[in-house]
């Protein structure tokens, strides 16, 4: 059973990440599925530096973006984190929030999270859950989208097709909110940040065999490009301005203009 935690945006799993802490023969690629959804709350809180401020902060930056009577977008949305903040933060009247993942296995609890905050909350916006791959689907025209470390795990020769088919659908005075991981041009600097990021990892109690493993299990399916590339990619999708907003470490949060 699970508890939910409004101020984190996730439901506070019992279940500690424990996936990477006994050594495999192989290393398998990594996926979202029913194991990773049970510890995704420990797992995020413990490797991504910064991740329940740039939540809540998307809720409070969507706020100042959201426009009546339009589509929200959360894509990418594993259990509905930045989806909750949506929904806290937004006032603005008639909106509603789309949240779509391609993980059966999140549609399935984010879905469960959100009908839980239902029970807690009034006056949220509302939220649909679909199961879908963005790179298929068919936008509506939106105010705001959200990208929470969702473009980092699209193939790189599709990533400009997608950021240019949510600008197409961006309403004029929208915004997209994309938060990836970085990597850096300069050689020291990504060292540099790398090993504070392991530092950061030790820190919150994973093992260096942990440390490996999950690396190992990851270096094939995300692909985290350079702030200099996400702001290159988003001009030449159309957006005009493109601002960074947070960093921490390795990890950072960009508004993109319309």
């Amino acid at each position: 059973m699970a508890a939910f935690s409004p101020v984190a945006g996730f439901a506070v799993s019992q279940d500690p990440d424990r996936l990477f802490a006994q050594p495999l023969e192989r290393v398998p690629d990594f996926v979202f599925n029913e194991a990773v959804v049970r510890v995704f709350p420990d797992m995020i809180k413990r490797s991504v530096p910064g991740y329940p401020t740039i939540v809540e902060n998307i809720g409070v930056l969507a706020a100042q973006f959201a426009q009546p009577h339009s589509v929200l977008y959360d894509l990418g949305s594993s259990l509905g984190a930045v989806t909750q903040a949506l929904r806290r933060h937004v006032q603005t009247a008639d909106c509603r929030v789309i949240a779509v993942d391609n993980s059966a296995a999140m549609v399935e609890r984010c879905s469960e999270y959100l009908h839980a905050q239902d029970a807690m909350f009034q006056e949220l916006l509302p939220a649909e859950v679909i199961e879908a791959d963005i790179l298929s689907l068919t936008l509506q025209p939106t105010s705001l989208v959200a990208m929470n470390f969702t473009l980092q795990f699209i193939q790189p020769e599709r990533r400009l097709e997608l950021l240019s088919r949510i600008r197409q659908a961006l309403l004029p005075g929208g915004a997209l909110i994309l938060s990836e991981k970085l990597r850096f041009e300069d050689d020291e600097q990504q060292a540099l940040l790398t090993e504070l990021h392991i530092a950061f990892k030790r820190a919150n109690g994973y093992s260096e065999l942990e440390i490996a493993q999950k690396r190992n299990a990851i270096e094939n399916v995300m692909k985290p490009d350079s702030l200099e590339q996400h702001r290159e990619r988003l001009l030449a999708a159309g957006f005009r301005k493109v601002v960074p907003w947070f960093q921490c470490l390795n990890f950072a949060s960009l508004i993109a203009l319309p």
